[in-house]
Order: structure tokens, then sequence, then C-alpha cells
């Protein structure tokens, strides 16, 4: 799953926020100035081309919905990070989240304990 633009995770932002939509609903929820109609739709139909968004038909016209979840991308995303800048080790990324202290130590204990618990729980 690649990274998105700025501005198509703003459309996928208005999807996963709103639910499936056509195109003409997607545009009006722009501020004025909005983008151009054919712009958007261009743009929605490239992320349908990678996956993102997916359609459904109602006579001529596509009802377009996120067909992948905030949750999902947000996922491959902390994936993606930790393969390409921390030579796939999530140990430095978590040693690199306590260091800079978006983590606190306490905060980390926590987390470990969670995990134990639940671990012990898996093996019973």
């Amino acid at each position: 799953m690649r990274k998105l633009t700025n501005k198509e995770e703003q459309i996928m932002e208005l999807y996963w926020s709103r639910g499936p939509m056509f195109i003409h609903e997607l545009h009006s929820l722009y501020e004025e100035p909005r983008p151009h109609f054919n712009t958007l739709s261009t743009q929605v139909r490239t992320l349908e081309k990678d996956g993102f968004i997916a359609h459904r038909t109602f006579g001529g016209s596509f009802q377009y919905f996120a067909a992948v979840t905030r949750e999902e991308y947000g996922k491959e995303g902390v994936a993606g990070m930790v393969r390409n800048y921390l030579g796939n080790s999530y140990r430095d990324l978590v040693s690199a989240l306590v260091h800079d202290e978006h983590l606190s130590l306490g905060e980390l204990k926590e987390l470990v304990a969670t995990f134990e618990a639940a671990d012990g729980a898996q093996t019973k």
C-alpha cells in the first residue's frame, strides 16, 4: 500500500467519516474555492485503481466508498516507516518513541504489562 498524497488523504478522510458518496456529494463538502469537479473525479478514480476506494453502480452513476479502513491504512503507514527508516526494527521504533519522550517509561511499562497479560491469557 502506497502513501497517500495530502489531497488523496483529504478525500479518504471524507469517505472514512461520511461513508459512501457520489462525486457530486463529495464535491459539495469542499469549501470555496472547490477543486474542479473533473479533477476530483480523476483523483477518486486513481484511488480506486490503487485499491483505496471501490464503487457500486446505480444506473449510470457510481457511488464510491472506502475499500481500506483508516486503521488498515494507519497500520500500513507505521509498518512502512519501520521497514523503510528503522531497518524493520520495531524495537528501534519503541526506543525512538521513549527517547524522544513521546512515550513515557510508565506508559511503556503499562504496555508491557498489557501484552504480558494478553500473552498469559492465550497460553492458558
